[in-house]
């Protein structure tokens, strides 16, 4: 029996929102060649440890605390690689010098060139000033933009204007099998996991499924079923067409499943579909046990995934920025199995050609017993909607933050973006 329930399991559709727009046809036409800014969150999710991730080397105590896993200096020569771009460097350094004070992990090889071109930049001692280190109620908390509680619908998701007469079905995307906290609310979402598969197999059965949806009395269900066959169309129409990535598909593979997400937003993107938000994730930091090889791992693709992405767009770069965000951040000491337990402060970057980058942003508490938090970990000074909001003001051009960031006063703008 076809429901409609049926259609949105079975298409792999995910629609979160309502709100009436006009044919997919009509809105594919006006968003033709107009430019949008384009907000792009990526979260980390394990809780990844800042600390050897961007790696403070000036830092005495760093290599106290980390008697085997703190990741070497920089030693002024550039890590070997193979013939792909591989690192081939050790797994625990020497790392990659940025400032004199703070070095990219070795397996972040593939950004530096983004930080020389000053697009890429880095924001020290980030998160929630709650405490929690639960995996679970800390990401709730830091995708519903709030701290100590949980809201219903997501930040990202909140800082979208109200849909206009040229809004498009995609307009805010989570690459991904079900629309995550971040992008759920009033504003419409769609969760894209594959689009080679984002289509109903039987043609009959979605002839009878749209006929449902056109004639029903239920206005919130007839509207999100039309944009649900409307998004399926703009994305059947995009895979008919050819898919020559800048970067090339060996670059994006290198980035794992972050850099096929990445590629598939990418293909989107240059197909002027009217994409104005989107969400993808990467898992694999919670290493509590030999963190330096599993961390190395999952560094090379989310770093291969970035520059990729960021290569393939070339020059639409000018009108998109990246944020990356993880819950929390690790213990600032090593625990007895050569990993790290769950911590507070970590650290956030922000990519992107309107990026005012080279530059490592917000304050160091440092690491001394009595500066870290609860004497254990890396404290926050630098709340993570701190971050989030200049983006939101500066580059997606909402300056009421008070409704995406219900509470929170923001402070003097770090200066992320260029003016």
């Amino acid at each position: 029996m076809l429901t409609r329930r049926l259609f949105l399991r079975g298409s792999a559709v995910v629609m979160a929102g309502t709100g009436a727009v006009p044919s997919w046809l009509a809105r594919a036409a006006s968003v033709e060649g107009k430019k949008r800014k384009i907000l792009v969150a990526i979260f980390q999710r394990g809780a990844a440890d800042g600390l050897n991730i961007v790696v403070p080397f000036a830092e005495k105590r760093y290599r106290d605390l980390r008697p085997t896993l703190a990741v070497a200096p920089p030693t002024g020569q550039p890590p070997q690689t193979g013939p792909n771009g591989q690192i081939l460097a050790p797994i625990n350094g020497p790392a990659i010098d940025l400032d004199g004070r703070f070095a990219l992990n070795v397996a972040m090889q593939p950004l530096k060139a983004l930080w020389d071109k000053q697009q890429l930049a880095i924001v020290e001692a980030t998160g929630s000033p709650d405490s929690s280190r639960s995996h679970f109620d800390a990401q709730d908390y830091m995708e519903s933009g709030t701290s100590g509680k949980t809201m219903g619908d997501g930040w990202l998701n909140r800082a979208l204007p109200p849909p206009g007469a040229d809004t498009s079905p995609l307009r805010a995307i989570a690459l991904g099998n079900q629309v995550p906290r971040t992008l759920r609310g009033e504003r419409d979402a769609i969760a894209i996991g594959n689009s080679q598969q984002f289509q109903m197999g039987n043609q009959d059965a979605a002839a009878i499924l749209q006929d449902m949806y056109a004639t029903s009395a239920d206005a919130r269900w007839g509207r999100t079923g039309r944009d649900a066959f409307d998004a399926m169309k703009m994305i059947q129409s995009i895979n008919q067409g050819p898919n020559n990535p800048q970067a090339g598909a060996q670059q994006y593979a290198q980035g794992g499943e972050l850099g096929r997400s990445l590629q598939q937003l990418a293909r989107m993107i240059k197909a002027d579909v009217g994409v104005e938000a989107a969400f993808a994730e990467i898992g694999g930091w919670d290493h509590h046990g030999n963190e330096n090889q599993q961390l190395s791992g999952v560094l090379r693709q989310f770093s291969s995934a970035l520059a990729a992405f960021s290569q393939d767009m070339g020059d639409r770069m000018e009108d998109i920025v990246l944020v990356t965000m993880s819950e929390f951040g690790r213990t600032a000491a090593e625990n007895g199995n050569a990993g790290t337990d769950h911590g507070h402060g970590s650290l956030m970057m922000v990519l992107g050609g309107p990026v005012q980058g080279g530059k490592v942003y917000g304050q160091w508490p440092g690491l001394e017993k009595e500066q870290l938090f609860e004497g254990r970990d890396l404290a926050v000074t630098t709340d993570f909607r701190a971050v989030l909001g200049e983006l939101i003001s500066g580059h997606l051009g909402q300056k009421d933050l008070g409704p995406v960031f219900p509470g929170f006063k923001p402070g003097d703008p770090l200066g992320l973006l260029r003016s």
